[in-house]
């Protein structure tokens, strides 16, 4: 049974390492004035891809459920998400999106009533350390508009994972992410048209960005982390998203010449050591770090 536990950890961590490899690829390959543009390229063509994988559209409620979970996770994430690439260095933006953690488990016990359980708060909080010492030491002159977007970007996907925690218990991961990246860009896509026009015109470089951007961090990291939802807590999957912010410290130094000292090197070990923590098992059940995301109490489920 641990065996599981840790492979579907393992699993759920690939969706953060490809996320946080977005940073490098938007600011790099992508053009910086169509971020609306950017999120529909970015998400339509992966949902249509697991749709077609999947072959299962939503039922009953779940139609307005996907648009709701698209507009959190996929719509205002990936514009936000998109202008904070553009407007910061790679390992800002990431290391700003690891509060993720902290707000997953506070969403998980408004809406799961779940009570974190301490080893995952102090895991979450031990994270968080290491990205104040990352982010302290490179913070000077950072685009005020970018840190707002990187920070909305975090609230709004740490609600929508924990509303998707609560909702699809009882839905694999292929129809999930399909109904939910489709969802996203149904409601980007008059809002693209209406700011930005007709869509930008793609440069091989352009195209190869989307590509990668289409495939892997959207596509196989969705799928990945929604499966992650639907075995583990979100207190626990909020935990393992903090490997987001070192693998955008270690790309931004490895691919962008981003700057990596000793402050880095602590930030990078306080967060790999809240990681263990937070995803360490408990010893009883019954908090929001330890029991799966589908073992939602009886009154709760009844409300969904």
């Amino acid at each position: 049974m641990e065996d599981k536990r840790w492979r579907w950890i393992l699993v759920t961590a690939i969706a953060p390492i490809a996320w946080g490899s977005g940073y490098v690829v938007t600011r790099s390959l992508l053009p910086a004035d169509a971020p609306l543009w950017g999120g529909v390229l970015r998400a339509l063509p992966a949902g249509l891809l697991v749709l077609l994988i999947a072959r299962r559209l939503p039922a009953g409620s779940w139609w307005w459920r996907s648009l709701v979970l698209g507009a959190l996770n996929v719509g205002g994430f990936f514009v936000l998400v998109y202008v904070a690439g553009q407007r910061l260095p790679s390992s800002l933006a990431a290391t700003l999106m690891s509060a993720s953690a902290a707000g997953m488990l506070l969403f998980g016990w408004l809406l799961l009533h779940r009570r974190p359980r301490l080893a995952a708060a102090v895991g979450a909080a031990v994270g968080l350390v290491g990205v104040g010492v990352m982010l302290g030491f490179d913070a000077d002159g950072a685009d005020p508009w970018g840190v707002a977007a990187s920070l909305g970007a975090m609230v709004a996907a740490s609600l929508g994972f924990v509303l998707t925690s609560r909702w699809g218990s009882g839905v694999p991961a292929l129809p999930m992410t399909a109904w939910q990246l489709i969802g996203g860009s149904i409601v980007l896509i008059p809002a693209a048209l209406l700011v930005e026009g007709a869509p930008p015109a793609l440069t091989a470089t352009s195209a190869l960005g989307f590509a990668y951007l289409t495939l892997i961090a959207t596509a196989v990291a969705y799928v990945a982390w929604f499966a992650g939802l639907r075995r583990l807590s979100p207190g626990v999957v909020g935990v393992v998203g903090l490997l987001n912010p070192v693998t955008g410290v270690v790309l931004g130094v490895v691919l962008a010449g981003e700057a990596f000292g000793m402050p880095q090197i602590v930030g990078v070990a306080l967060v790999l050591a809240g990681i263990v923590l937070g995803a360490a098992p408990a010893r009883q059940r019954g908090a929001l770090g330890d029991a799966p995301a589908d073992a939602v109490p009886p009154l709760a489920s009844a409300r969904t």
